[in-house]
């Protein structure tokens, strides 16, 4: 008999259940995930600032951060902190502390495409929110950018991590099985299944999950 591969290794599996268990002590827990319509996400349509940042709070609010964060459109930096920046016009969005200001840069081009915009901006806001606590999340200081994306999927932000990765056509930090794995982490330890979050996933995003449910 032959028995299938796992679709993330063991080391992967652990640590993911070990960054659950860690944001669910420090953070309070969302109770649902976060989803792409608008009874989360209300601001209108549209690419100027103010509407950025309609954005921006409305995921600060599901997140629970009170924190206050400066935004800005790349290559649109207010003088005094244009020194603090590479001028990198590739670059879609960019976490900085400066003067003990949290502050995040973002390119509007990406406001076309709501669920890449929301995901980046989710993770710029991990930054915020793990500010600090770089050495003490599982794995420590190495792990920090694969903890931003996986911070993102336990704050309830799992469907737009896995979809903007497939949308976009890059894979940041985590990769897409791993994406799926703590998606599906999320919502069976909440009691729900695929169908919570399977309307808004592409069809290769529903074939990572109904794997990653396996894997489980």
């Amino acid at each position: 008999m032959f028995w299938s591969r796992s679709s993330i290794s063991d080391d992967m599996r652990y640590w993911i259940h070990d960054c659950f268990e860690w944001f669910d002590e420090m953070f309070e827990p969302p109770k649902l995930p976060i989803l792409p319509t608008k009874s989360y996400f209300s601001a209108p349509g549209g690419r100027d600032l103010a509407t950025a940042k309609l954005v921006l709070e409305e995921i600060k609010g599901h997140m629970n951060l009170e924190e206050e964060v400066d935004m800005y459109p790349i290559n649109n930096v207010p003088p005094e902190h244009r020194h603090e920046y590479q001028a990198l016009s590739s670059i879609a969005g960019t976490y900085e502390k400066i003067d003990g200001s949290s502050v995040i840069r973002y390119d509007p081009e990406l406001m076309q495409n709501p669920i890449i915009f929301i995901n980046m901006l989710a993770h710029e806001l991990m930054h915020a929110r793990l500010n600090g606590l770089e050495d003490e999340i599982p794995g420590g200081e190495e792990a920090h950018e694969l903890a931003t994306d996986l911070g993102c999927i336990i704050a309830g932000f799992g469907a737009f991590q896995l979809q903007a990765a497939d949308d976009a056509g890059w894979f940041g930090y985590l990769s897409q099985p791993s994406r799926a794995f703590a998606l599906a982490v999320f919502l069976d330890r909440r009691g729900l299944g695929i169908e919570a979050v399977e309307k808004y996933l592409s069809s290769r995003c529903k074939k990572y999950m109904r794997r990653a449910f396996k894997d489980l």
